[in-house]
């Protein structure tokens, strides 16, 4: 019988960690959680990571209480704030009117301990009103009330929203500064745990370096999920990880695993992790390989040496001490065999390789493929120019509302240029991965992989690259998740490998690893590459030359 998830809120200084036991969550059409337990101590920050679809937001529901578990038990210090994506009140509320909301609590609190101090002053030796003071101060301590006027104007300036009008309405807000409300209602607020879905979304540098040090600052546990590799690196001290790990063949896959350190710690650890594995099940099976030999071989042997003691109605083989040995070493054989076939790893899923990406089909080093002169889009995009030339990596850089994105859709030709001329070939096959694919509706996986390439056979399986799970092959396109629609849209571009490959911001909404090991494929890649990114683990990493976009007067849509 599955016990139902529970939680129980402390705010008692010896119960400030965050600990799950055996959380467990089904949606209709499939489990995402299994058996996960976790513990996240009180001033150490901790990553939860996992590739997409394994549970992280789910998770984070369920911590934070908007979701039941199937089973399992919480215990947190509460109240819990989740960071939502969304904006974390009504639309028609005021920036100023979100800002009384952050601050409720604390002024709350701040009124009731004082209240509960002249209680206990009055009262002096009533055990009931020294309790309710020790317990108010500990609470009001965490959210550190006396400093939360001040820390809203911190966390305002912090994530550049201090220049934005107090009456100004938060469904008017536009661009990148739409998410930033709901960030800075949650650090104005100070929840004793605050769990934090993708935080650094539309952040600058400086904004996620401000973030980190808060995060740093906190007394409780903090559990965040990103894929801002920078971020986690600054601003994590331990990982937890929701990706399968080795379990024996006849155990659901689940659980957690948690690792110390940083994400460049937890990489490392990782990718040690996942060579052992793929050793360890390679041992495996070359082992049960050679134990069914044995096996069917002693059973040959057998029958043979039956039919020739019928004939010969001899039973000498039998009571031979060689004959006595290799029965032995066959039952040893047989009982490691039915032992290995209980304990056999399973085999790890598909990693991600880049098997079938060949190099670009053009010859000529030094040869220009496509070029820019004063390229511009009124109110988007500053005049440009570039020249890329074949076998080249450019890397274009910016802050949001720079024109990135615009850049690339002018020199692939889905974008007019207000100014300036694009100088590209007219054979020239360009493989553009955008910023947000949408789903084409009615198609499956299979069926827009198999367009990719022309390939009519409708039983046929292309070259997946590690990208796509053989069983989506069979899913429309449009129940998928915007990570695995990426995925699905590259490998679609890698089939056929472009003369250009022109990448906006490809480790949007990849896993992490995943993407770390993207990034390295294509730095060994000998064609053409032009990618857009404001990643800053991608930027710190690059190899190749980069172009730096001046920032625009005004911002602009959320293209960027």
């Amino acid at each position: 019988m599955t016990a139902t998830a529970t939680s129980h809120a402390s705010t008692a200084a010896a119960h400030l960690h965050l600990r799950a036991d055996g959380v467990s969550f089904s949606y209709p059409d499939r489990r995402v959680l299994t058996d996960v337990s976790l513990v996240v101590p009180a001033g150490r920050p901790t990553g939860l990571l996992g590739e997409n679809g394994c549970g992280k937001t789910t998770l984070l529901r369920i911590l934070a209480g908007e979701l039941e578990a199937d089973g399992g038990t919480l215990d947190l210090p509460g109240p819990v704030g989740l960071l939502h994506q969304e904006l974390p009140r009504p639309a028609d509320w005021t920036l100023q009117r979100l800002l009384e909301d952050a601050l409720s609590r604390a002024r709350r609190l701040e009124a009731e301990l004082a209240a509960a101090a002249e209680a206990l002053a009055d009262a002096p030796e009533d055990p009931q009103a020294a309790r309710r003071y020790d317990e108010l101060l500990e609470e009001a301590t965490l959210a550190d009330v006396w400093t939360a006027e001040h820390r809203a104007e911190e966390v305002l300036a912090g994530l550049a929203l201090a220049d934005l009008p107090r009456e100004r309405i938060l469904g008017e807000i536009s661009g990148g500064q739409r998410a930033r409300p709901a960030l800075a209602h949650l650090l104005i607020s100070r929840p004793p745990t605050p769990l934090l879905d993708e935080p650094t979304n539309h952040l600058d540098d400086a904004g996620a370096a401000f973030l980190a040090r808060l995060l740093a600052e906190h007394p409780g546990p903090v559990l965040l999920a990103s894929h801002d590799r920078a971020f986690l690196d600054e601003a994590t001290l331990a990982q937890i990880d929701l990706d399968p790990a080795p379990t024996p063949l006849h155990r659901e896959p689940g659980g957690a695993r948690a690792y110390t350190g940083t994400f460049s710690d937890y990489l490392m650890a990782r990718f040690d992790e996942r060579d052992r594995w793929e050793q360890q099940f390679a041992r495996e099976q070359d082992e049960l390989n050679e134990l069914r030999a044995i096996e069917v071989a002693a059973h040959r042997q057998g029958r043979i040496s039956e039919k020739h003691s019928e004939i010969r109605g001899a039973r000498k083989f039998y009571s031979d001490k060689a004959a006595v040995r290799v029965a032995r070493s066959v039952r040893e054989a047989t009982q490691r065999l039915e032992r290995l076939e209980r304990e056999q790893i399973r085999k790890p899923p598909a990693d991600l390789h880049f098997t079938a990406m060949p190099a670009a089909p053009r010859k000529g080093t030094g040869q220009v493929l496509i070029s820019a002169v004063e390229v511009g889009v009124d109110g988007r995009l500053a005049p440009t120019s570039l020249a890329l030339t074949n076998g080249e990596h450019l890397l274009v850089t910016g802050v949001n509302g720079s024109g990135k994105s615009t850049l690339l859709d002018v020199l692939v030709g889905r974008l007019e240029p207000s100014s300036g001329t694009v100088n590209r070939p007219a054979n020239l096959r360009i493989g553009h991965l955008l910023q947000d694919d949408e789903a084409p509706a009615d198609i499956t996986v299979g069926e827009h992989l198999r367009r990719a390439t022309g390939i009519e056979d409708e039983a046929a399986v292309p070259e997946l690259f590690g990208l796509v799970h053989p069983r989506d092959l069979t899913r429309p396109l449009t129940v998928l998740s915007r990570g695995q629609l990426r995925r699905v849209m590259l490998a679609a571009i890698l089939l056929d490998p472009p003369d250009l490959l022109v990448l906006d911001e490809p480790t949007n909404h990849l896993a992490l690893v995943t993407a770390t090991r993207l990034e390295a494929a294509l730095a060994d890649w000998p064609g053409t590459v032009l990618i857009a990114s404001h990643d800053r683990w991608l930027r710190r990493r690059w190899t190749g030359r980069t172009l730096a976009l001046a920032p625009m007067q005004e911002e602009v849509s959320p293209d960027e």
